[in-house]
């Protein structure tokens, strides 16, 4: 179809359009049939956008410790970094979905893309770090446009009848953002420091912002959504998302009980939170339906995203966070990043080629069943652990990750269109939240279990210590002897051994921890993997027994004719 029809006044180009062309929702774009070079250009500046929107931030996380040095700051501080990106990132969805029925999203992406561009070419001119957390926050909102706009020039690229693959290829996109930044940013920090990273972002987005303006998304209807009650709500459930992730993010590393700002950022969450949920269950049009979501299937969906990315941090902050507890860096994990990124893709192309409409529920379940076996190989980690050991489980773990995010959205789309689209806000919060706050969730559970059973563990080791134990004298000696050419003196010397025996004490202790958390992990996944595939067989079971009692009355009937 000819290009120039997009300028036609809406009711005009929809008339040219066939069924199959028209947009599903307002604010979302037609599809019409392009030509197979205008299929490849919309991938290739849907893999684009959807990086862009992600591989940032992910080039944070992944590098926390390096970039606070490079910024000549505590890693609590630079913790901050992705904390703040995910508090812009998960509200601003609140906006977002009804800004693109009634402007447009490239309009919307637009803005942001050259606020976020002049952002970080001023932030190359400041040496201090209070102006980095702006630019992670204004990434932060960035990020919330591009990763619908990457997944919606993505499914452009794909026929009428793969559009649902190309919403799964869409989504899993973002899955390859943390393996990619670990194996490509540590050397931009190694070559310039804290300057690379804003580079780096501002080199994406010199080139997503041109491809974007370049390659127009075609028209979409838009219709008058706002009210004057959604900035009161968005004022309301915007800081109080922000204080709860602040909790989440930085709880256990400032510690839970040792911050006092925790307990009031977690006052002040519960009260903003609970006034959003009161004005919005009351509206006559609620920009998060309640009601809606209070369903069923829409709160097992809910559960089941959290889970999985609770469950997920085995790998993000368990298995990495070992390795280097090990004293292991980024330079000798590699080979295991290059293993999460190529499984990650294969889980992306396994689920867009297995997918199934009928069975959505099911991948879930494998996934989570995948997850539980990858974390109880992982439960048998010892202090000569090396990445080379945790390949298959961080494989299995990888593939998951991508496996179960694409099917979870369509199982979401699906419920919002059999209510007629009206839920589209409800359920894109829901799904971002859950993403982002199941995230933190996840990190703090294992980094408080892991700390907590590593006391737990240095105490019990440390009882058995008995400095007149033979085999504790033993050892002292062995260690000693290590350095019986570089130090003379034997009471020294055996302070030297002391000191070391100490620290093997000390990490046989992170090991035991890391493991109980692996196994905990193990179990939490186990236990999900069985409640979805009880989940998505209940309706068949359901069948059965209504036959089996039709069947039965049917009986009964013909026996009392008789």
């Amino acid at each position: 179809m000819s290009r120039r029809n997009w300028r036609l006044p809406w009711d005009e180009y929809l008339a040219t359009l066939k069924p199959h062309e028209r947009p599903v929702l307002p604010g979302s774009p037609a599809t019409p049939d392009h030509s197979t070079p205008m299929r490849w250009a919309y991938a290739a500046v849907g893999v684009l956008v959807a990086l862009t929107g992600s591989l940032g931030n992910a080039a944070v996380t992944a590098n926390i410790p390096q970039l606070a040095g490079s910024l000549g700051v505590t890693t609590t501080e630079a913790a901050w970094l992705p904390v703040v990106f995910v508090m812009t990132n998960a509200c601003m969805n609140l906006l977002l979905v009804k800004f693109r029925m009634q402007y447009g999203l490239r309009l919307f992406t637009e803005i942001v893309l050259m606020v976020f561009l002049a952002t970080a070419a001023a932030h190359l001119f400041l040496e201090d770090f209070g102006s980095t957390p702006v630019v992670r926050g204004i990434a932060g909102i960035a990020a919330a446009g591009m990763s619908t706009l990457g997944i919606l020039y993505i499914i452009q690229a794909f026929p009428a009848q793969h559009r649902l693959k190309g919403i799964i290829i869409g989504v899993g996109l973002s899955s390859l953002a943390i393996p990619l930044a670990r194996l490509g940013v540590g050397h931009l920090l190694d070559h310039d420091l804290w300057r690379a990273v804003y580079m780096f972002d501002l080199g994406l987005v010199l080139i997503a912002l041109p491809a974007v303006f370049a390659l127009k998304m075609p028209p979409s209807q838009r219709v008058k959504t706002f009210e004057k009650l959604d900035f009161v709500t968005f004022a309301l459930f915007a800081p109080g998302v922000a204080l709860l992730t602040a909790v989440l993010g930085l709880g256990r590393i400032v510690w839970w009980t040792e911050a006092a700002w925790i307990g009031w950022a977690l006052i002040g969450a519960l009260i903003l939170l609970t006034a959003a949920v009161v004005i919005e269950y009351n509206r006559t049009n609620p920009l998060i339906d309640l009601k809606w979501l209070a369903g069923r299937d829409l709160v097992r969906l809910i559960l089941a995203i959290v889970l999985v990315r609770i469950v997920l941090s085995e790998q993000t902050t368990g298995a990495v966070g070992f390795l280097q507890q090990m004293g292991l860096g980024n330079d000798q994990m590699r080979g295991l990043f290059w293993v999460m990124l190529f499984a990650t893709a294969a889980g992306t192309a396994v689920s867009a080629l297995t997918l199934n409409p009928t069975k959505l529920w099911k991948p879930i379940s494998i996934a989570l069943g995948l997850i539980a076996v990858g974390a109880f190989m992982d439960s048998h980690a010892t202090v000569l652990t090396r990445p080379a050991n945790l390949y298959f489980s961080q494989a299995l773990l990888a593939f998951a990750a991508a496996f179960f995010i694409g099917p979870t959205m369509i199982i979401g789309f699906g419920k919002v269109l059999q209510g007629g689209g009206k839920n589209m806000v409800s359920f894109i919060v829901v799904f971002s939240i859950g993403q982002n706050i199941g995230g933190l969730m996840g990190s703090a559970l294992v980094g408080t279990v892991q700390t907590i059973r590593e006391k737990y563990h240095s105490n019990q080791l440390a009882e058995h210590i008995d400095l007149g134990d033979p085999e504790v004298v033993l050892r002292l000696q062995q260690l000693g002897g290590a350095y019986a050419h570089t130090i003379g003196d034997a009471a020294q010397r055996q302070g030297a051994a002391l000191r070391l025996l100490q620290q093997q004490v000390s990490q046989q202790a992170q090991v035991l921890a890391y493991d109980d958390v692996f196994l905990l992990i193990f179990g939490a996944a186990a236990v999900g993997a069985v409640w979805v595939a009880l989940n998505h067989f209940r309706p068949r079971i359901e069948a059965r027994r209504a036959a089996h009692r039709q069947a039965a009355q049917a009986a009964a009937a013909a026996a009392a004719v008789d």
